[in-house]
């Protein structure tokens, strides 16, 4: 079984990528939001052929005999997939085109029992949504740490809200401006350490550098 592949984006699809593997090319599927983050990447590099490294979940049953490959950027993104499929009626292919945020803000909104943010997901409607809810609540939670931002927060006992933004937060720190992941939590952390009143992703950038002017 196919567990991991790494190698250059030969083409772009709606859904996915063509990846060539040596001198194997490999139909990947990829959730909108990773698709776009590639498609981005490659125009800011101004190439068209990078390289990409994703753990896959392989799907192949008597009702899906062609064989599908499912990509993920990380193996906590890949976990949280395969506990999303466990809801009644949402299969590999529906949860893949589901997953159009992040992990974090998913786990989120299952935690707060967020039928509206679950409905907004592509092909998710309002009893979908509370099945995901009923089936996944109190299960999720330690995916809100997708970036490893969410337990600091937690140790300082900051409510769940401020977990998406201390997320958006470290993504833009590690992936735009080069912090690795250890600078970027210990920036955020400090910052909400300073100030708790801290509601927005532009407030905690002005605390992070405010301390640093």
């Amino acid at each position: 079984m196919i567990g991991y592949l790494e190698g250059k984006i030969l083409h772009y699809e709606s859904d996915g990528i063509l990846l060539l593997v040596g001198s194997i090319g490999y139909e990947v599927l990829l959730n909108p939001q990773m698709v776009e983050k590639l498609r981005s990447q490659d125009s800011n590099q101004g190439t068209e052929d990078s390289h990409v490294s994703l753990y896959i979940y392989y799907h192949l049953t008597e009702r899906q005999p062609k064989p599908v490959l499912i990509g993920f950027e990380t193996l906590n993104d890949k976990e949280f997939f395969q506990t999303f499929i466990t809801v009644d009626a949402i299969g590999p292919m529906k949860a893949i085109k589901a997953m159009t945020r992040s992990v974090g803000e998913m786990a989120i909104a299952i935690e707060k029992k967020d039928v509206a943010f679950l409905t907004s997901l592509s092909g998710i409607g309002k009893r979908t949504a509370e099945k995901i809810i009923a089936t996944l609540h109190g299960k999720v939670e330690k995916f809100i740490a997708v970036t490893g931002v969410s337990k600091e927060i937690d140790q300082n006992k900051i409510p769940i809200e401020m977990h998406n933004i201390g997320q958006q937060v470290a993504d833009v720190l590690i992936e735009q401006l080069g912090h690795s992941h250890s600078s970027a939590k210990r920036m955020i952390k400090e910052a909400f350490e300073r100030n708790t009143t801290i509601s927005t992703s532009e407030e905690l950038f002005d605390e992070i550098f405010q301390e640093k002017r």
